[in-house]
């Protein structure tokens, strides 16, 4: 019998901590939070200080039954739920459901699952910290008044099925602002003069300077504003001589970029990946929670992966710098430990950046361990904590300043001279290297041509993941456990569509978004948001009460909600018109949004129901095509099917009575699935059976439980996995390998 009980959020953590502490401790999950404000509901007591009323959620009755029985058979708790204000109120619900007795139980919180920071933890427990538990509460309640009360009146006004919420409605507004911008930009024309000069006459190593000024004042960059104002410069620069004025070399610094907090590991991974923010997070729990890369027992890869902080352990610099200096030498360490500050409003400083929990733990030497992605993310992590810990990349510099009658060109160039940090962590950016020849002043150079070209001014970009993110870390909107739901939120409400990995808003979102500006400013107050994002962080430092913020809030907001149900008139979501006409009763079609993306519906719908795959174009996809293939369930016809993204497939004719679907190889013909094997382990999140199955990237075990259950471990084995080809790029030098 265990003398200890050890309650974590996650059954993945189970196996790992429990071989850390030994047998004297039972570690069992609570399979994430137990209670919560009830279903059917509002569950929050406004007239009695906002008293919020919690239940037992339904899933959770097996595991409360279970966490029961072990509390009263151990002389003591340890709450190890994960360390933020969210795993500190799920601590809180354990201790309220399981009725655990203060004197029981201890708080126990790590960074990383590894043994040093689980027994560590075990050696110095807390107390429950109530005002982190206040500060989810307060959120949680937040979030349920707004949801509660704005979303039937959305449904009443605009459509059944919407909702609306404190931190996804301001990003849908930012992403629709962003969208109005474009609509209502005008381009400006401007041109540019530069000249392509040599040393000599036989064009070696020509360079080109950019027009700079004319008599001393400077030309800004739409200066030059038509091909008649160009043609003029060109004209007054004919026959002129080309004179090196100024040369000036100097040294440039460049220093490495802080380790990643949540924000930032998911917008390196989305331009560096092409990882969606949701993803990321999956993978990065993996790594946290513990892989066996060749050792007895699995072990956590990365340090918890929700934090705004830059924060790292002295113990783990020291460390990290000691590798550094035996891996790479001397010189790529730098003068002193870096320290980095967070800019992140509300940044918790008590946690750490996301770090390998090993500094010496090389990608590659585990890569057989990990599958695909996992390695892509932590050989990404890696290296840029290591490349945090290095010496700067320095750089010479040379300005050059050209004199041509009255006006002035000005060229530069730059040459890496000691890569630092790059060695291991490349940056692709505006220090690509463009060297000059040896200029000396007062030397004339040789004429190879002007070039006056034509620009206009563009319009603001559309947001992608890594930018939104950016954005929304910047105005203090959300926080590391709220950014990669919010997008997921977004897009699963149709407010907005991701068309070549930008976010474009749908009619429903600028109608939504119009409703809220109009009636509901607050919630989609960037400031304001912000400001009770503040005020949370108030709270969990004891400078505030939970309830007062609740008051704040609630007055102003029942105050627009009462006015809206006055007079807010009901909105009419047009669908974008087509230039394609129903085949079926003649109306025009119209563009649909779905979860699976864009489709043509008729305009007669519900009397006409007529749907239509719809192209990039924006016109009808082709009309499915029947094949001399047949169903191996029912022995229909299978039809050739666009399917998502274009991708063609085949589907029975019998549809919807038989659902069979094949994929097709380079030949045409249908590709037939293996059906997955059956195996004796069960799922470790909820319990069913295990099936095998073979991916292109190697064999994983699957949940039989899908789509209910989305469990998947990819089998290890001795060759690792194939991984999928991708676009070439120049990748960092890999370390050298220590020596054992």
């Amino acid at each position: 019998m265990s003398k200890y009980l050890v309650i974590v959020e996650s059954p993945a953590k189970e196996k790992t901590i429990s071989k850390i502490l030994g047998k004297d401790y039972a570690v069992k999950s609570s399979y994430g939070h137990i209670r919560d404000l009830p279903k059917n509901k509002i569950g929050i007591d406004v007239e009695n200080n906002f008293e919020p009323t919690y239940v037992n959620i339904a899933r959770a009755k097996k595991v409360i039954s279970d966490l029961k029985n072990a509390s009263e058979k151990s002389d003591r708790i340890y709450l190890a739920t994960d360390f933020d204000r969210e795993g500190e109120a799920i601590a809180w619900h354990l201790k309220e459901a399981l009725k655990l007795s203060d004197k029981k139980i201890s708080r126990i919180t790590f960074h990383e699952i590894t043994p040093e920071a689980i027994n560590s933890a075990v050696k110095n427990p807390r107390e429950l910290d109530m005002h982190l538990v206040d500060s989810q509460q307060t959120r949680r309640i937040l979030d349920r008044l707004v949801g509660y009360k704005l979303s039937p009146l959305l449904w009443k006004k605009v459509k059944i099925g919407l909702s609306a919420g404190r931190v996804q409605s301001v990003a849908v507004m930012i992403i629709c602002d962003r969208e109005e911008e474009i609509n209502k930009f005008v381009p400006v024309e401007y041109w540019g003069i530069e000249a392509e000069l040599s040393k000599t006459d036989k064009k070696q190593n020509p360079f080109k300077a950019a027009l700079h000024s004319k008599a001393g004042v400077r030309f800004d960059k739409l200066a030059i504003k038509t091909k008649a104002e160009a043609d003029k410069i060109l004209a007054e620069l004919s026959g002129a001589k080309y004179i090196v004025k100024t040369v000036e070399p100097k040294q440039r610094k460049r220093s490495p970029f802080g380790p990643y907090t949540t924000s930032t590991m998911q917008q390196d991974a989305s331009r560096r990946l092409g990882f969606s923010a949701s993803k990321t997070m999956m993978i990065a729990q993996k790594l946290y929670e513990g892989i066996n890369v060749g050792g007895q027992n699995s072990e956590g890869l990365i340090t918890y992966m929700r934090t705004d902080s830059l924060n790292i352990a002295k113990s783990v610099q020291s460390d990290t710098l000691k590798f550094i200096g035996a891996t790479y030498g001397e010189k790529f360490l730098p003068p002193a430990p870096r320290i980095y500050k967070t800019k992140s409003k509300g940044a918790q400083e008590a946690h750490e950046a996301i770090r390998p929990t090993l500094p010496s733990r090389i990608p590659e030497n585990i890569k057989q361990y990990l599958s695909p992605d996992e390695f892509k993310l932590y050989n990404l992590i890696w290296k840029r904590f290591l490349a945090s810990q290095m010496s700067d990349a320095l750089y010479n510099t040379v300005s050059a300043e050209i004199s041509a009658n009255d006006y002035v060109f000005k060229a530069s160039g730059s040459a890496l001279v000691f890569d630092g940090f790059l060695k291991v962590y490349e940056i692709d950016d505006e220090d690509k290297e463009s060297k000059l020849p040896n200029l000396t002043a007062g030397e004339t150079l040789n004429l190879l041509q002007l070039i006056n070209e034509q620009h206009f001014t563009e319009p603001p970009a559309r947001y992608n993941e890594a930018s939104l993110i950016k954005a929304l870390e910047e105005h203090g909107i959300g926080r590391p456990s709220t950014y990669a739901p919010t997008i997921k939120t977004i897009l699963d409400r149709l407010y907005v569509r991701l068309e070549g990995k930008k976010f474009i808003p749908t009619n429903l979102g600028m109608v939504v978004t119009d409703v809220l500006k109009k009636h509901f400013a607050n919630i989609v107050n960037v400031e304001f948001t912000a400001g009770v994002e503040e005020k949370l962080d108030d709270i969990a430092e004891n400078k505030l009460v939970w309830q007062s913020v609740l008051k704040d809030f609630y007055g102003p907001f029942e105050q627009d909600l009462t006015a809206a149900e006055k007079n807010l008139e009901r909105q009419k979501v047009e669908a974008p018109k087509s230039d394609e006409v129903c085949p079926n009763c003649g109306k025009p079609m119209v563009i649909r949004e779905s979860r699976n993306g864009r489709f043509l519906g008729c305009s007669g719908y519900p009397e006409c129901k007529t749907t239509m795959s719809m192209g990039k174009d924006g016109k009808a996809a082709p009309a499915a095509e029947e094949t001399d293939m047949k169903c191996d369930k029912c022995g229909s016809p299978l039809i050739k099917k666009p399917g998502f993204k274009g991708k063609v497939y085949l589907a029975c004719k019998n549809y919807p009575e038989c659902k069979t679907t094949y994929n097709i190889d380079k030949d045409g013909n249908k590709v037939i699935k293996p059906e997955p094997e059956k195996t004796d382990l069960k799922c470790e999140k909820c319990g069913s059976m295990m099936l095998k199955r073979t991916g292109k990237r190697g064999p994983f075990l699957t949940c039989s439980a899908f789509p209910k259950c989305r469990n998947l471990q990819w089998i290890k084995t001795d060759k690792p996995p194939k991984e999928p080809k991708t676009k070439k790029s120049k990748k960092a030098k890999s370390p050298a390998k220590t020596k054992k």
